[in-house]
């Protein structure tokens, strides 16, 4: 029977109410977006008179969730960056040799004294004085190999060791070089990803390409440059054991030690350090813009549990010796130990302004990047690009929307303006959608619109044929639109299932606009089965129950 209980068509309209509510904002697009901006602000405890009025803009009851633009529409910044992987092995050989030379040195009545060779970056070679403990040194150095940390590495051990006469020569292992490639790879999206989002960025997406390559596409950011600026700044925080705190530019440098600037004391003053770290940026949980003792701007910082007892010891077993805190291979500061410092927290002093100590704190909050970055490829879209987007999109769209009212009232008469009607309200229910999760809309996404546009009358037309099949057996309007809609069902859900399987597949194994180009497809199918099943129906029955038509035209 052509009847729906009152009960079903509140809930249809209540749904197309909180859809299109949900959709109004991006009507205000500016507005609200300058409202959210100076919530925002305030909540993080900026307030001021200008903020206040901004904030007032779009009335706090309404909601003011937007679809967020791509890059392609609001302009922004591309890059495209290369991992430099074996600047980790370095690294790892640095601070793998304290281990070594203390393990061989509890031994030195077998193998001698021990010191280091100058060696390939990735490599770390050892000579012993005692050519008779050359395997013992062996069992040793091997015996600090732990197993690889990686499914296709299990079993094997992290580095491989071998003599060649009184040198022992260690470096990473074959698998150990795998796995610490892709953690590193992980590591620096990771990284990346939070220094990108505590600058409050809207959207961004960064993902992974290839084995070392990371795709940056940032909306908003004025150019290129500005987000290299933001990612590419190492911030790399480390504390290492003082050897002479002023030094000169043609000091001696030992081995395992380092000629590093002292800004703070002049443009020509060194500081002689260790290259092994006590404590790195790694083990930092926490770091804060503040004021030191002489009301000057600092950064106050904590370590984790493993950190906080590195340095804890250190300073226990050094009290009266200077050490040094290095920022990005420079010596922010060489304060003298007073006492031992445990529980974990310091602060860092230095000629800071604010705005220096405040950006210091984000970079070491978010991390330290684990190797440095190449930008192979970088673009910069201007906002007045992604607006000739958003008007071509647009064009698209009225034009679609056009043609496909015009065909629908020309072949359908009065229920085809039910399916327009039907088809303005899909659109809205779609940017409620979009606005609900926060989905970012770009060009490929418009494209997705455009072809649900085209779609969402697909499953009307198949009801409207088959009610004109039944009103050539003789039935009667209402018998003849009830059989229509049931009778249509089937192709209906069989042929939006079928796109919707491809949307999620699209979206599972796609990246970037394909994605973008699925979300918007499968939503528009949802809602589009929605408006034709319910929307488009009760329409025709509240039409039908006013009207009691003894016959119709479709």
């Amino acid at each position: 029977m052509l009847y729906i209980p009152l009960w079903r068509r509140i809930l249809i309209w209540a749904v197309v109410a909180v859809g299109l509510l949900l959709a109004l904002p991006n009507l205000f697009y500016s507005r609200v977006e300058v409202s959210n901006d100076a919530a925002q602000a305030i909540e993080s405890g900026l307030t001021n008179e200008e903020l206040q009025a901004q904030e007032g803009r779009w009335p706090s009851f309404l909601p003011d969730g937007l679809v967020n633009l791509g890059l392609d529409l609001r302009g922004g910044a591309h890059l495209l960056a290369e991992v430099q992987v074996e600047d980790v092995y370095e690294r790892r050989m640095d601070s793998l040799w304290p281990e070594v030379r203390d393990a061989l040195a509890a031994e030195r009545d077998t193998v001698g004294f021990v010191t280091r060779e100058q060696s390939e970056p990735d490599v770390l070679r050892v000579r012993i004085s005692e050519a008779d403990g050359v395997d013992r040194a062996l069992e040793i150095v091997r015996g600090l190999a732990r197993p690889v940390v990686s499914l296709t590495g299990a079993g094997a051990m992290d580095l491989a060791v071998s003599a060649d006469g009184q040198v022992l020569t260690v470096r990473l292992s074959e698998a150990e070089q795998v796995a610490l490639d892709d953690r590193t790879v992980r590591q620096a999206l990771e990284i990346i990803r939070r220094r990108i989002d505590e600058v409050g960025t809207r959207e961004p997406s960064i993902q992974r390409q290839g084995e070392d390559r990371i795709l940056i596409q940032v909306p908003g950011v004025g150019s290129a440059q500005e987000l290299k600026d933001i990612i590419g700044t190492t911030a790399q925080l480390t504390f290492r054991p003082v050897v002479q705190a002023f030094a000169e530019a043609d000091t001696d440098v030992g081995s395992g030690e380092e000629l590093l600037p002292f800004p703070s004391q002049g443009d020509e003053a060194y500081a002689l350090v260790e290259q092994a770290p006590v404590v790195s940026g790694e083990d930092l949980v926490d770091a804060q813009p503040t004021f030191d003792q002489n009301n000057r701007p600092a950064v106050n910082f904590r370590f984790n549990p493993q950190g906080a007892r590195a340095f804890g010891d250190y300073t226990a077993a050094n009290v009266g010796a200077p050490f040094a805190i290095v920022l990005d291979d420079e010596v922010i500061s060489a304060p003298r130990i007073n006492e031992a410092i445990r529980g974990g927290n310091g602060i860092i002093t230095g000629d800071f302004t604010v705005e220096e100590s405040t950006d210091l704190a984000v970079l070491l909050r978010a991390g330290a990047l684990p190797a440095e970055l190449t930008f192979l490829e970088e673009r910069t879209i201007g906002p007045e690009l992604g607006q000739d987007s958003i008007d071509a999109g647009t064009v698209a769209c009225i034009v679609a929307f056009a043609a496909v009212m015009i065909f629908m009232v020309l072949s359908y008469g009065l229920f085809g303006v039910f399916a327009d009607i039907a088809l303005l309200i899909n659109v809205g229910l779609i940017f409620g959608l979009l606005s609900l999760i926060g989905a970012t809309l770009t060009l490929p996404g418009i494209a997705g619109i455009v072809l649900t546009i085209g779609m969402a009358v697909d499953a009307n037309v198949l009801v409207f044929e088959r009610i004109r099949e039944e009103l050539k057996s003789a039935k009667g309007p209402s018998r003849a639109i009830a059989q229509g809609y049931e009778k249509a069902l089937s192709a209906i859900v069989d042929a939006n299932i079928t796109t919707f399987m491809t949307a999620v597949i699209l979206f599972a194994m796609g990246s970037g606009p394909v994605r973008g180009f699925a979300i918007t497809l499968g939503l528009g199918i949802l809602t589009s089965v929605f408006t034709a099943l319910f929307v488009t129906r009760v329409m025709i029955v509240i039409w039908y129950d006013r009207r009691r038509p003894k016959t119709i035209e479709v």
